[in-house]
């Protein structure tokens, strides 16, 4: 069903945009398209290596939410903590402990959370991978966490990145599709920008069903980010396609 699919995010498809001018015909409209830069833990990100994939926006609920964002990614070093919850052991989340070594852990500084619970409330956080509104046992909109200068999300949700318009204030996501009374610009699901609100500097979202597959891979995202990627080349190695539902903000 998925490389059936016309739709795509408006980021989605200007991936490709160097692909197409330099091939001089557009890449084709239907399913998604298999990024060349994923899982590329050691490339440069510089033609001829790979194409030119990565496109981020910045994206808040307001000009001063973007200006936030610039500022803290101008003021992020390379420390922190990384949250992430395991709420379904058999996704990639399971194995971003396996990708670092405990002892690699140590070494670099890190110190991973893992649980299978929702963590609130944590200090330092530097990257936060989870179902977000996804996981039935979460039952606040901010995870309440105190981010560092540079901190990055990523969540398997299917519609976070649908909207820039600001929920109210006393909004909660919930998993409700039934009763739309709940809903908030169509969808009962997070938003990505709440995590800008809060004070994360970048975060993933989908415009609409990505399918589990097309979700940022936390395994390789995370790993790169702190290896000392930037924000782009750590988010699209860890996307698998393109032409898709994906969008990055930061």
């Amino acid at each position: 069903m998925a490389m059936k699919y016309t739709g795509a995010s408006v980021d989605g498809e200007l991936t490709l945009l160097y692909a197409d001018l330099k091939s001089g015909k557009p890449h084709p409209i239907e399913g998604a398209i298999p990024n060349p830069f994923f899982g590329k833990r050691d490339s440069r990100f510089l033609a001829p290596n790979v194409p030119d994939v990565s496109r981020t926006r910045l994206a808040a609920y307001d000009f001063d939410g973007v200006k936030g964002m610039i500022d803290r990614c101008f003021a992020a070093t390379n420390r922190g903590k990384f949250v992430i919850d395991l709420r379904v052991p058999e996704t990639s989340l399971a194995t971003t402990g396996c990708a670092t070594p405990r002892s690699y852990c140590l070494k670099t500084g890190w110190c991973l959370k893992k649980t299978t619970e929702p963590l609130y409330g944590q200090p330092d956080v530097i990257g936060y991978a989870s179902w977000g509104s996804n996981d039935r046992h979460r039952t606040r909109r901010f995870p309440g966490f105190r981010w560092l200068p540079g901190g990055i999300v990523t969540e398997f949700v299917s519609t976070d990145g649908r909207t820039f318009a600001k929920p109210p204030d006393r909004w909660t996501p919930n998993m409700d599709w039934i009763n739309h009374s709940g809903w908030f610009a169509n969808s009962p699901q997070a938003v990505l920008a709440d995590y800008i609100l809060e004070g994360a500097s970048g975060a993933s979202g989908h415009v609409y069903e990505p399918y589990l597959g097309f979700t940022p891979r936390p395994d390789m995202l995370l790993p790169a980010y702190y290896s000392g990627r930037n924000l782009a080349e750590s988010y699209y190695l860890a996307i698998t396609a393109l032409s898709w539902q994906n969008i990055v903000c930061g």
